[in-house]
């Protein structure tokens, strides 16, 4: 199988909403409990205010997966307050395709994306019960940096 990666664009939404919408269905593997519409898709992860990247994966035209990357929210009151020169990223890979060098060739755009702008680091808080995504993200090189009631923050350096 031949992966292209590109930057997602709008009208890339549909697709992606049909990469996301099943794990969500599925639980487990994502936070996200209501399913994405179009604009939603475009809102949160194509084209949000602080996006530097969705890089989406493609095998002969068809979406597989998709990683988004934005600056962490200077805004954030919550827990897990990042500095203003870290990102965030999120990752998702179509069930029937996980386990094929997806995830990589994706974090591969993603970390040349940061590189790029500067990011001093990038967190990827998962949910204690998403083995695959604790499993995934350390084996991109992700350290633990910080942990939660629900989740585990890790951290990667670009």
């Amino acid at each position: 199988m031949t992966i292209l990666i590109r930057q997602a664009v709008a009208d890339d939404a549909p697709a992606l909403c049909d990469i996301i919408n099943p794990l969500i269905a599925a639980g487990g593997t994502t936070a996200h409990k209501t399913p994405f519409t179009p604009d939603r898709m475009i809102r949160h992860y194509i084209a949000p205010p602080r996006s530097i990247s969705c890089a989406v994966a493609l095998s002969d035209g068809v979406p597989l997966g998709f990683q988004a990357l934005e600056w962490a929210d200077p805004d954030w009151t919550g827990e897990g307050k990042l500095p203003d020169d870290w990102a965030v990223i999120a990752s998702f890979v179509s069930k029937d395709a996980q386990g094929q060098g997806i995830g990589a060739a994706l974090f591969d755009e993603t970390r040349r994306m940061a590189r790029q702008v500067g990011v001093a680091a990038i967190d990827a808080t998962i949910r204690r019960y998403n083995r695959a995504g604790l499993t995934y993200y350390s084996r991109m090189g992700f350290i633990d940096h910080a942990e939660g009631t629900e989740t585990i923050s890790k951290a990667y350096r670009p």
